[in-house]
C-alpha cells in the first residue's frame, strides 16, 4: 500500500505526512496541529474534520499497523488520537501518524486493519471512541503534558518544541478528552461498530 492509494476524487487535506508537525507520543497535540493546518489553510470546512479519541475504561485498547507494531502484532495503548474527515461526498478517511498504513487511510480499510474485528477480543480490551469536532477541539482543549513525566519529574518522551496548548479556562484538560464516559466532556462517544456504521461508507 502507498500513499496515493486514496479515492481519485477526494483531496487531501493535509500536508504529506513527513511536513506534518509530529512528536512521537503525543497523538492528541499532532492531531491538534492538523486541525489547526485544516483551519489556517483553509483545506476543507472545518466542520467536515473531527479528532478521534480512543479509549476504554481500563484504558487498554489493541490497534493493529502501528509503525511501533512487532510483525501482526497490535501495540496496546492507554489512549490514541486520529484525525478524521468526512467529506461532502460523503468518503471517511483516517489521518494517523503513528500508522503504516497510507496517510490518509479509508475509514473502511482502516477499521479493518487498524482496528480488526471485536469479535475474539476480550471485553477489557473493546475499544470506545469519542469523535470532538474539529473547531471544538482547537478551542476546548489543552495540555500541560504533566502526563509525560515521571515522578522525579524527568519527561518520559521528549516534548514537542512549541507552547503548550492552552484555553483561557484551563491549561490541562486531557483526561476528559481521554474519558469514554459519554455524560462528560466533549462530543459524542461511540461503540467501535457504532462508529464505523455511522462514519463507514454508505
Amino acid at each position: 500500500m502507498n500513499e496515493e492509494s486514496t479515492s481519485s476524487e477526494y483531496t487531501i487535506i493535509t500536508p504529506s505526512r513527513n511536513q506534518c508537525v509530529y512528536t512521537s507520543c503525543y497523538c492528541e497535540e499532532n492531531v491538534w496541529k492538523l486541525c489547526e493546518y485544516v483551519k489556517d489553510q483553509g483545506t476543507c470546512s472545518l466542520d467536515e474534520v473531527y479528532a478521534v479519541f480512543i479509549s476504554n475504561e481500563r484504558k487498554m485498547i489493541p490497534i493493529w499497523k502501528q509503525k511501533s507494531s512487532r510483525g501482526d502484532e497490535p501495540v496496546i495503548w492507554d489512549y490514541h488520537v486520529v484525525l478524521l474527515h468526512t467529506n461532502k461526498q460523503g468518503h471517511s478517511f483516517i489521518y494517523d501518524l503513528d500508522t503504516i498504513l497510507p496517510f490518509p487511510c479509508s475509514l473502511d480499510v482502516y477499521s479493518k486493519e487498524a482496528f480488526h474485528s471485536e469479535e475474539h477480543l476480550k471485553h477489557a480490551f473493546w475499544r470506545k471512541l469519542r469523535v470532538i469536532p474539529g473547531d471544538t477541539y482547537l478551542k476546548k482543549f489543552a495540555s500541560d503534558r504533566s502526563h509525560m513525566k515521571d515522578s522525579d519529574g524527568n519527561w518520559r518522551m521528549q516534548p514537542p518544541a512549541y507552547p503548550c496548548l492552552e484555553t483561557s479556562e484551563t491549561k490541562m484538560n486531557l483526561d476528559d478528552f481521554i474519558c469514554m464516559d459519554a455524560r462528560v466532556g466533549y462530543g459524542e462517544v461511540y461503540n467501535l461498530s457504532d462508529f464505523v456504521q455511522h462514519f463507514g461508507v454508505k
